[in-house]
């Protein structure tokens, strides 16, 4: 390199070099190589997604950390990738038939998939070209998609491999459920919010009869009740334990049961028991032989009560019902508002509905264990090790996964239902019987995703790739996600490897926060664009001002006038080595 322009200008410098470290071939990795390897595979962004600031952190110590171990010798591989987000990508195509009045009713199954890729095909994946804008040193020909052939095929060797080993089973359980998208959701699918509602007394038996207060903040669930609980050793009730009840409305008796989970001090002390519309009324239902009533359709109207009620929109039956107790004498205080937290579909922001429903799981037990096992021996490492007991609270307290969707798009669960009630699971190389049902439901995205450690590396086959950069260096990803991704890629891979942990060392970086270290949201209008401030200041002065305040495991806020800072800092070094050139020194372009 003879001289360089007189002055920095990221935006004609940064594209041009990055084609040119893609041309020469810098960033792919050689399985049969004799060097020792390092990989990092990238935590796949949405197909829906668009590079925001958390990813800029994320990606720039990934790159760090390969460019570092690049130059030290090392055989690098830093694999990209997408996720197909079901019900996000799902909604975003529902959404744009909507606009010519249509749904996915109106085309069929097959159909809409097909309009799904073509989405996919012409307007996903825009964050790939985004990080190119970063900067991202990823090895290109290696990139993989949640749904692409050999990902599908993982899908289902794993799932047969679960099933025969007794580790998948079908079930009625609580589960979250969105009126709206019209599925279950995962916990990570489920955001909780602090909203205003009401706590109301209602009395339940008639007069003259044995009669008890109960406290709720759902009125309208009363009508599916099977039962009132209290709790053993409060001596206001031991009296009631084992009568029963006249529940109003709906004409039946229903016992009084005790239960330890029941808090004496909430309320009344006594409470409703619905089994099929609340998950700590489930579990109490099972343990007491309580009937499990459901309520309401998978919209969120009221169904089956045989009451005036049914019909209305669950809400709309909330107001009715308390005015039709409260006209009958049977309402006692009320306190509104009631501020408590509820949960509400991460999509649509719909409130969620527990509901009992037949769905996929997989017995996770045994296999969280193991995952406990690996941290706790030392086969893995988290870094910070401050964040582990936040790992170990949930492992060793995992409920069993929801893994069925009622979607279209996604890997349809491998299931197939004869003439005889006999199921059947199908693997990959495997054909269905002729006439026989498949199960209508497709699989959690978090299902295909927890593959993503050696399912990208061509797992169930041993590949190169495989052998040389399984396990997995490092995983770099937010401590925000350690609960619902980190902790599932670990019990699938280590089920599917045989005791081979998907990487060696978590590192688990914070949030990034605006300058005065608060969250960066919509609503309090402190959301930065990191492609708004590429395009300002370049992408090294970004990348520099993230690096250099990002500790792991804490939360780093961000300014402007930092980044800046930083484009300033990159002029410097600019105008240097220009300086040196002009004095003969030979710099490598």
């Amino acid at each position: 390199m003879s001289e360089l322009s007189s002055s920095f200008s990221p935006a004609e410098i940064e594209a041009p070099l990055y084609k040119k470290w893609i041309d020469a071939g810098y960033f792919s990795a050689n399985s049969k190589s004799d060097k020792p390897a390092f990989c990092i595979v990238i935590p796949p962004p949405n197909v829906t997604g668009s590079l925001h600031i958390g990813h800029a952190l994320d990606h720039t110590i990934q790159d760090l950390l390969i460019r570092m171990k690049r130059m030290k010798g090392f055989e690098t591989l830093w694999l990209p990738g997408m996720d197909h987000a079901g019900i996000a990508t799902q909604n975003v195509v529902e959404r744009k038939l909507a606009e010519s009045g249509k749904t996915r009713f109106d085309f069929g199954r097959e159909e809409f998939i097909k309009k799904v890729w073509d989405w996919k095909k012409e307007s996903g994946g825009a964050i790939l070209d985004q990080m190119k804008r970063l900067g991202d040193s990823v090895d290109w020909s290696r990139e993989r998609f949640t749904m692409d052939e050999g990902l599908s095929r993982s899908v289902l060797t794993i799932f047969k491999r679960l099933y025969e080993e007794g580790l998948i089973y079908r079930a009625e359980r609580i589960i979250n459920w969105c009126t709206r998208c019209l599925t279950a959701l995962s916990d990570i699918e489920v955001d909780y919010q602090d909203i205003e509602g009401q706590f109301v007394q209602i009395r339940y038996g008639r007069e003259g009869e044995d009669q008890i207060w109960i406290a709720t903040t759902r009125p309208e669930t009363m009508l599916g009740d099977g039962a009132v609980a209290v709790n053993p050793n409060d001596d206001r009730y031991k009296h009631m334990i084992g009568k029963k009840v006249h529940l109003p409305y709906v004409d039946r008796m229903i016992p009084i049961v005790a239960d330890e989970l029941v808090d004496p001090e909430f309320g009344t002390g006594a409470v409703k028991v619905t089994a099929a519309h609340d998950p700590n009324d489930f579990e109490m239902a099972l343990r007491h032989n309580v009937p499990m009533i459901v309520i309401m359709n998978e919209k969120g109207i009221m169904s089956g009560t045989n009451t005036k009620f049914d019909g209305m929109d669950r809400f709309e039956a909330r107001k009715a019902v308390v005015e039709e107790l409260r006209k009958d004498g049977l309402l006692g205080w009320e306190k509104r508002p009631y501020i408590h937290s509820v949960g509400h579909c991460s999509r649509c922001n719909t409130i969620v509905e527990p509901r009992l429903s037949l769905q996929w799981f997989v017995k996770v037990a045994p296999l969280a264990k193991m995952a406990g096992d690996a941290v706790r021996n030392g086969k893995v490492k988290i870094s910070p090790k401050e964040m582990e007991p936040r790992y170990f609270d949930w492992v060793d307290n995992m409920h069993d996964w929801c893994i069925s969707r009622q979607l279209w798009w996604g890997h349809r669960i491998p299931v197939w239902y004869g003439p005889n009630d006999e199921v059947k699971v199908v693997g990959p190389d495997e054909k269905a019987p002729d006439d026989w049902r498949q199960d209508e439901d497709v699989l959690d995205t978090w299902f295909s995703s927890a593959l993503w450690p050696f399912s990208t590396l061509g797992w169930p086959d041993n590949t190169d790739d495989l052998k040389k950069f399984y396990p997995n260096s490092v995983l770099v990803t937010g401590y925000d996600i350690l609960f619902f991704w980190v902790a599932r890629m670990m019990i699938f891979g280590l089920f599917a490897m045989d005791g081979k942990q998907p990487f060696d060392v978590i590192s688990l970086h914070g949030l990034v926060r605006d300058a005065q270290g608060k969250k960066m949201s919509k609503s309090r209008g402190n959301v930065v664009d990191p492609i708004e401030f590429m395009d300002k200041y370049g992408s090294d002065a970004l990348r520099f001002t993230l690096a250099r305040g990002a500790n792991p495991g804490t939360d780093r806020a961000l300014a402007e006038d930092w980044i800046a800072g930083s484009r300033n800092f990159a002029t410097k070094i600019w105008n240097a080595t220009r300086f040196a050139i002009m004095n003969g020194a030979n710099v490598k372009g």
